[in-house]
This record gives C-alpha cells, structure tokens and sequence, in this order.
C-alpha cells in the first residue's frame, strides 16, 4: 500500500465512506446495490493505491472509480426506474427571474462570482454546494448528478429514469436554478464576493 493510504485517519475513511453511500444511494435508489457499489469502489481504490499518484485528493479518486461502478451497475440494469418517482419543482418558480424574450430580469441576473478555478478548489465551496444540492429534491437532485457528475448524456438520464428527454430538460434546468439561488444566497454577496 501506498504511503498516502498510511495518513487516512479512521474518522477520516468513515466520513468517506459515508459521503459515497450517500451518493450512491441517491444514484442507485437501493441500498444493497449502494453498498455493493461502495464496497467495490473502495476495494478497487484499495487494490490499485500504487496506481494513485496524489495529483488530486484520495477522496476525488475514489469518488471517480465509484462513479463508474454505479455507471456500470446502471447499465447492468434490464429495468428502469418509473418517472412516478421523479418529483419536479413548481414550474412558475423561476420564471419571474425572465422577461419575455427569456432574457434575465435586471434585477436577477447572476453576480459576477470571481474567479471560477480558485472558487472550485476551496473545500469551503464544496461544503456550500452540497448543502443546496441536499435542498433540491431528491429525484432532482439525483437527475442533476446523473447529468453533471456521472456525465451521463440527457438520453441516457431519460432511459434510466423512464421520462423524456424533455423532461429530463427541465428538471435539469431547475436544478441549475435552484443551485444558482442557493449558491447565490448561501455564498456569493449581490456583488460576486464570496460571504464565507
């Protein structure tokens, strides 16, 4: 085993493993396929540390070969879960922040938020994001990840989840919304500076 496996406290590996269970639940809706995933991913991590180089954080690896085992296991899949499951915002939620030429209201555009590479390495980010994607609804949210961090094509996040690629759109869009709104209150001021 590697050297950087030897500096990953217990609390540090339980906090871990349950950030991936938490993920791979909302992915996977089963609790035994979640932790079959997880389990996976961290054998597979654990097999393979001479292969990690340290050139982004252990969690970042690991979190990368658990995506592609709840990748794998969605495509394993004969069955799909229904779009009964899938609950949406209200859909006038966001349209007071457009006109009528689906442009943003003056008053509502995005701050500017600085800049972006800095922000996206602070682990204080990371914490603000995840507080507003657990705000999203669950089957949002889960529609969200698909898309953004399990980079599944839209088709591909319709399929799994039996709706239409239009649909899938629109969740999608709300999702994006609504983290925008919660980003923007929870860490960046009217002026693009960041509160924390």
């Amino acid at each position: 085993m590697s050297d950087v496996n030897a500096n990953i406290s217990r609390a540090e590996l339980a906090q871990l493993r349950s950030n991936m269970l938490r993920f791979a639940r909302l992915q996977l809706r089963d609790d035994a396929a979640a932790e079959d995933a997880v389990q996976d991913a961290m054998l597979a991590a654990m097999s393979k540390m001479a292969d990690f180089r340290g050139n982004a954080q252990l969690s970042t690896w690991v979190f990368a070969i658990l995506k592609n085992k709840i990748i794998d296991i969605m495509r394993s899949r004969k069955r799909f879960t229904s779009s009964q499951e899938v609950d949406e915002l209200p859909a006038d939620s966001f349209d007071a922040l457009f006109d009528e030429r689906d442009r943003w209201q003056v008053d509502e555009r995005p701050a500017f938020w600085g800049d972006p590479e800095a922000t996206l390495e602070q682990q204080q980010f990371w914490t603000v994001f995840q507080t507003c994607l657990d705000r999203l609804p669950p089957s949002t949210a889960r529609v969200f990840m698909m898309r953004e961090f399990l980079e599944l094509e839209p088709e591909d996040v319709a399929a799994e989840l039996a709706i239409t690629k239009s649909n899938c759109g629109v969740i999608l869009h709300r999702a994006r919304m609504a983290l925008r709104v919660c980003l923007q209150t929870k860490w960046f001021n009217e002026r693009g500076n960041r509160k924390c």
